[in-house]
């Protein structure tokens, strides 16, 4: 809220140099800005009573704007790349799955390990549960277990990061 935005009947005000006015009516406090040509805006609005101060606006937006792109631009984003396979893999298959994994990583990504379980092979669930141990124990030293390996719908489902 800027300027006549403002209707609480006192504000802390804080001037220009940031320096404490101390709490008076909204009217004094928008008089006060006026006079210096600036705006009076409401930065905590929470607060008993209300902080405001005497700024130029439009600079304070662009100044926040600023701070928000900078703040984006620091995030690291984590992708989960998925790795599928079925339970009759043959080993030479599931190396080339682990080495893919250890790919993903190694960039910082999560991985999600996808068994898929088609027609028959549902009768086999729990024979297959070892191939993901087999998965997660080839990955121990890059790999932690965020998600243990749990049965959802048609395929078991395991979710790792690293280290």
């Amino acid at each position: 809220m800027i300027n006549e935005q403002i209707r609480d009947k006192e504000v802390r005000v804080i001037g220009t140099d940031g320096e404490q006015l101390g709490i008076m009516s909204s009217k004094e406090a928008l008089k006060l800005a006026e006079e210096a040509e600036l705006d009076l805006v409401k930065i905590a609005p929470t607060a008993k009573p209300p902080v405001c101060k005497i700024i130029n606006y439009s600079k304070y937006k662009y100044e926040l704007a600023r701070k928000e792109k900078e703040a984006r631009k620091k995030q690291k984003t984590v992708d989960v790349k998925e790795i599928r396979f079925s339970p009759n893999i043959d080993k030479n298959d599931l190396n080339t799955k682990i080495n893919q994994a250890r790919k993903f990583l190694s960039k910082g990504d999560k991985v999600k390990v996808n068994l898929r379980f088609r027609g028959r092979e549902l009768a086999h669930v729990d024979s297959s549960k070892h191939i993901l141990e087999e998965f997660a124990e080839a990955l121990e030293d890059c790999a932690t277990i965020d998600k243990p390996a749990k049965f959802e719908g048609r395929s078991m489902i395991m979710i790792l990061s690293g280290k």
